[in-house]
């Protein structure tokens, strides 16, 4: 490579300055090793063909599971190489030398703000759109400084554009987690959740369509593309993350395989199985939406549960299941108590008047506790179906959970805290309540919480509570395996615990002469006789 030799002295300024992005990403090394096995060591430059292989996606022998797949993927994907590299890649009649390469990469990779990041993707989705003939009403006025959208978005757009992101990150992980077998068929989750969430936010009577009974899809209605841009910045802010792992993935993949061919695309010929059952309420399409409002080690453990192929390993992060392990309050704690760790708590319901269902759901950044006051640190609300809302913190209180058993062994309280498990607004006010038996849970307007975020929980919500039948519970651990071993280190003390108390001393019961039941029955018969203790 032509900068290896170079001196400290003859670096240029250019050069420096892309170095020093490119390393503020922390990839420069991988890319080094990149650049010298897709580059000519005569030209030293990577040829356009070459470059955009590593960014082509091929689904081959699909054969009868064609209908996995959205009919235009293969169109698609045979276009994406091509558009990235046109689009972030400045080639010359030798290709794409090593300042372009590391300048192209930083322009997709590098950290930037949540808006920019989106344009991008937007830009890559519109052009290979363009190239695949298909059809979509996007424009783009570049400049140095900002990059402004317009145009619209139908609701067949955003499935595809949902659909391409969430293969983006199936193919990230799947090059990340498990190189050496990185082919596979990707399984595409429902996502209409998602796309009627953008409809209900970006058209003026979106609130009048009934998402229970409608096909989004099929609808002919244009969505403002700046509506789109502020709906994914509050409800989906991570969507862009999926194009940048995609393209940090394909490059790190080259540097684990030297061969240029193999590395160039990746097939979809093997069984991909679903670890989480689609009978659960965390789908994989909810556990992706969920995924796209987090960061940081939470947003690794639901996108371990979203994409991970191990069902043993996935199931073992639900810890509970209302239709499992029986609905109720003790029950529930019986399968929580002592996980120390983040957990996502989903409530299926059904409203009693209009006998319409939804799901409803609460991230805690911690375990569960027995309280009569609310406590936390941190969380999130979501409406998850028929429509997907993530509705965060607010940061102006901090009434996150609220979760009381019914007490044991306390003495008469006039005025008892209500049994169950709230999140936001107050006791006796609480924004989402379940009673004991969960059997009803009732939804209040956001004028009531000051914790989360407004926006309704459902379609049609209104201000007045909503009261609704309970028709299935479930809570998943996001804490790891550390949480996990920790619980089980409780459970088994707790146990010990029970059994010390169970164990009875045999030789003392059997000695009557000490017993308390000799002693009361003495002084029953004799109450004036002269006890050894009262001499």
């Amino acid at each position: 490579m032509g900068q290896s030799s170079s001196t400290e002295q003859e670096v240029s300024p250019e050069l420096r300055e892309v170095q020093s992005l490119a390393a503020s990403t922390g990839a420069l090394p991988s890319l080094e090793k990149a650049f010298s096995l897709l580059s000519d060591p005569q030209t030293k430059s990577i040829p356009t063909h070459s470059l955009q292989r590593c960014f082509d996606l091929t689904f081959e022998n699909s054969g009868s599971d064609q209908e996995v797949m959205f009919k235009e993927a293969l169109l698609l994907f045979s276009h994406l190489g091509s558009t990235i590299v046109d689009l972030f890649f400045v080639a010359d009649k030798d290709g794409v030398n090593w300042i372009e390469f590391l300048r192209g990469y930083t322009k997709c990779c590098a950290r930037t703000i949540t808006s920019a990041s989106l344009n991008n993707l937007f830009r890559v989705f519109t052009v290979t759109c363009s190239k695949a003939g298909l059809p979509v009403d996007l424009l783009f006025e570049l400049n140095d400084d900002d990059c402004k959208i317009n145009g619209s978005f139908s609701p067949l757009n955003i499935l595809t554009l949902l659909r391409i992101c969430w293969i983006f990150s199936w193919d990230s992980r799947t090059l990340k987690l498990n190189s050496a077998k990185s082919k596979g068929k990707c399984s595409l989750p429902d996502v209409s959740h998602l796309v009627t969430s953008a409809i209900e936010t970006c058209v003026e009577d979106g609130h009048e369509l009934d998402f229970w009974d409608t096909v989004v899809s099929e609808l002919d209605i244009k969505l403002p593309a700046a509506k789109i841009h502020l709906w994914a910045l509050k409800n989906i802010p991570n969507l862009a993350d999926c194009f940048v792992q995609f393209v940090h993935a394909r490059l790190s993949y080259i540097t684990i395989h030297e061969d240029k061919s193999e590395s160039s695309s990746t097939s979809a010929n093997e069984s991909f199985s679903s670890a989480i059952s689609e009978t659960n309420l965390l789908t994989h399409g909810r556990a992706w939406a969920i995924s796209l409002t987090l960061r940081g080690h939470i947003h690794e453990e639901i996108s371990n549960v979203c994409f991970s192929t191990d069902i043993d390993k996935t199931t073992e992060n639900l810890l509970y299941r209302s239709s499992a392990h029986g609905k109720g309050l003790n029950r529930f704690w019986s399968n929580v108590e002592g996980y120390n760790g983040p957990l996502l708590v989903l409530i299926a319901a059904c409203e009693d008047k209009s006998n319409k269902r939804w799901i409803i759901g609460a991230l805690t950044d911690q375990g569960f506790e027995n309280k009569e006051i609310f406590y936390g640190t941190s969380g999130s609300l979501y409406a998850l179906s028929p429509v997907f809302h993530a509705l965060l913190s607010s940061g102006r209180e901090k009434n996150y959970v609220y979760s009381h058993l019914h007490p044991s062994g306390r003495a008469y309280d006039p005025h008892p805290k209500q049994v169950g498990v709230g999140f936001g607004g107050n006791i006796g006010n609480e924004r989402i309540f379940m009673d004991e038996d969960f059997a009803r849970v009732t939804v209040r307007h956001h004028a009531v919480d000051k914790t989360y975020q407004h926006g309704a929980l459902f379609p049609n919500q209104g201000f007045l509570p909503v009261e609704a039948s309970v028709l299935e519970v479930e809570v998943w651990g996001l804490g790891g395996q550390s949480a996990l071993k920790i619980k089980d280190s409780y459970k088994k003390r707790e146990q010990l615990f029970t059994d010390q108390r169970r164990k009875i001393d045999l030789k003392t019961f059997a000695n009557w002469e000490d017993s308390p039941e000799k002693m009361m029955m003495d002084m029953m018969s004799n109450p004036n006789a002269v006890r050894r203790e009262d001499r």
